[in-house]
């Protein structure tokens, strides 16, 4: 099966157009408080050299928005201000950030939610509609549960209110930390509506187990066409949030940096197979241009099963063997094939 994007409406956040056919953007939010601004924008530096396109941070009281001008000031990728409550620092918000993210499960009612949308049209910045079935309106609560129906009947209202004020400068989001309500979710709404969707499952979880439902939920989705930006959200490092999504759009072609691919393991290896291959994987995986990289555990089949890597290395209970494109070109040291197969990749300028 091919893969076909489903067409949504193009929407510019800061310098970076998200829906039609520009790539899919990933998204992370910034943990450190941010009235922190000096703290905030140190890690929005490292989740920009992590890969990521679009960061979040959380306004949840006026200290936070006094630090949001500096933050603006120092980022280099679009910032996207996320309000919960008090449509006030929303209004506020708008006139600094590239984007804010509202929730009209718990902005405060039509009125306010429509002098937001309205300050967002002033400074010409776009809306993130953010249905969480987490506050979903209480209406919808009482009558349908935390169901997927109920999320799409929420966003539906919110763009609703949007068009009759003609603001449709929108991104929405429906998410659940059940991933097929998730998924159910987005599969609704994209029948309904063109408008670009942010995707993910919401909280997923620590490591392993966000990266899995994750994977699962987002996977799914993209699989499908559908999604134009994305989050991993897990309860770790939000580092580790961009590196995951990038690994998910890799797994399905839709990401050009880093592949790497690396052997279950079985009887036939002999050295520590999952300890080279962490290594290697750890020291590769800021490459942002496209190579293949794969770690095997036995000389017999792994340059067959890894034939499209650039660069690979393969075991034998005494030798090592460096392979290019499944054909070995030498053997060496094991000990010396972490150092030789990162030594090789540098060679290739990335």
């Amino acid at each position: 099966m091919r893969y076909t994007r489903r067409k949504t409406r193009v929407v510019r956040i800061g310098n970076i157009k998200i829906g039609g056919d520009n790539k899919i953007a990933i998204q992370s939010m910034c943990n450190a408080p941010t009235k922190d601004a000096k703290k905030t924008i140190r890690q929005i530096q490292s989740l920009q050299e992590a890969g990521c396109d679009i960061v979040r941070v959380a306004v949840p009281d006026r200290e936070s928005l006094a630090a949001l001008a500096m933050i603006k000031k120092q980022a280099s990728i679009p910032i996207v201000a996320d309000i919960h409550f008090d449509y006030r620092l929303a209004i506020e918000a708008a006139k600094i950030v590239d984007k804010i993210r509202i929730n009209p499960g718990n902005i405060g009612g039509e009125e306010k939610f429509i002098q937001v949308l309205e300050a967002a049209k002033e400074s010409s910045i776009p809306v993130r509609i953010g249905v969480n079935t987490g506050s979903l309106e209480k209406d919808l609560l009482q009558k349908h549960g935390k169901t997927a129906e109920a999320v799409v009947l929420s966003a539906s209202r919110a763009l609703m209110i949007a068009e009759k004020i003609d603001f449709r400068d929108i991104v929405v989001s429906l998410k659940s930390s059940d991933v097929l309500d998730t998924i159910n979710s987005y599969r609704m709404f994209s029948e309904r509506f063109d408008y670009p969707l942010h995707i993910g499952v919401t909280e997923a979880g620590p490591l392993p187990i966000g990266a899995v439902k994750s994977a699962v939920g987002i996977g799914t989705l993209l699989a499908e066409g559908i999604g134009d930006t994305l989050r991993v959200s897990l309860t770790e490092d939000p580092v580790e949030e961009v590196y995951i999504a990038k690994e998910i759009l890799q797994g399905l072609g839709l990401y050009p940096g880093r592949v790497f691919v690396s052997c279950p393991t079985c009887g036939r290896t002999s050295p520590n197979i999952i300890k080279i291959a962490k290594e290697i994987e750890a020291k590769t995986r800021d490459i942002r241009k496209p190579i293949k990289i794969a770690v095997m555990g036995c000389e017999v089949n792994g340059p067959g099963e890894a034939r499209d890597a650039d660069i690979g290395i393969a075991f034998s209970k005494e030798k090592a063997f460096l392979f290019e494109k499944g054909k070995i070109v030498r053997s060496i040291n094991p000990k010396q094939a972490v150092n030789v197969v990162l030594e090789e990749i540098k060679k290739l300028n990335l």
